[in-house]
Order: C-alpha cells, then sequence, then structure tokens
C-alpha cells in the first residue's frame, strides 16, 4: 500500500501586518484626526469627535481581527483513491474549530472562476450534488500557482 500522497499542500492567508504594524497605523490616523477633530470643536461641531473615534476603534478592530485569521488553514490531501480537505479556523468562540471532507476525486472536475482580465477568483472541486471552494483566501496569483500544481496531480491521480 502508498503511504505517500500524491499531493500534499497546506494554505495559509498571507498577512503583512504585526502587532506593532497594527498600533502603528492605529496611532497614526489617531494623530492625523487629532487636525478635523480639533476644526470640528472648534466650530461648535464637537459631536463630531466621537465619531473619528469611533472610526480609530473600527480600524483597530478590522486591523486586529485580519491579524487574528491568519491563524487558519486549508489541508490539501490528494491520495490514488481519495482527495481529503480539511480547514481549521481560528476565529469564533471555539478557536480550533476544524471541518473535513474526503472525497472521491473521480467523481469531480476542477473548475476555475476568472474574472475579466483571466486572472483566477475562486478554484473549485465540482459535480452535480457538491461545490468544494478550495483556498478562498488566497491571492490570484497564489490560486494561479496553486491550481496548476494541483490540477497536473488530479490529472496524475486519473491516468
Amino acid at each position: 500500500m502508498n503511504k505517500t500522497p500524491l499531493f500534499h499542500a497546506i494554505l495559509t492567508p498571507h498577512r503583512s501586518i504585526g502587532v506593532t504594524g497594527i498600533r502603528w497605523v492605529v496611532g497614526i490616523y489617531a494623530a492625523l484626526a487629532i487636525i478635523p477633530a480639533l476644526y470640528f470643536f472648534f466650530s461648535g461641531a464637537w459631536p463630531v469627535i466621537g465619531f473619528l473615534g469611533l472610526d480609530a476603534l473600527a480600524l483597530w478592530w478590522a486591523l486586529s481581527a485580519s491579524k487574528n485569521s491568519e491563524k487558519d488553514f486549508e489541508e490539501v490531501i490528494l491520495w490514488p483513491d481519495s482527495l481529503q480537505i480539511r480547514r481549521v479556523t481560528a476565529r469564533g468562540k471555539k478557536p480550533g474549530r476544524q471541518s473535513f471532507e474526503s472525497i472521491n476525486p473521480f467523481w469531480f472536475r476542477l473548475h476555475l472562476d476568472r474574472d475579466h482580465d483571466e486572472q483566477i477568483v475562486s478554484i473549485r472541486l465540482v459535480n452535480r450534488q457538491k461545490n468544494f471552494e478550495i483556498g478562498s483566501f488566497l491571492t490570484p496569483d497564489d490560486k494561479t500557482k496553486f491550481a496548476l500544481l494541483f490540477g497536473n496531480a488530479l490529472a496524475r491521480s486519473r491516468n
């Protein structure tokens, strides 16, 4: 029995900002927000200052949520007789939630959705009943590279 998979990939989202970067971005935004805040304060529209503070808070929340999603990943393993897709998410109240699919690759075909520039926007495995998207968080260039490698491995498994 063959113990090595035909294809194995762990897909992770790209995050280029760290905790220090988040602090810098929010700090610079807050420092720049002081200029219109002073204008509105001296114009008598001081309640607007609260909304500028809410903007800074929303920016911090969005960047922090993006940073926390860096622990998410998808694992794609192609065996001669099965394709396993495991998704792990770090979000929510139960970090480390997993979903697992094991399908027969002979019943699915690889479908690539492209935009008007011919860049891949989604990679899907489809058949009549089911539709699985793989690597939804990847950049278009990473989707292209993954689709090429995975498509070749899938074609080899059918020979």
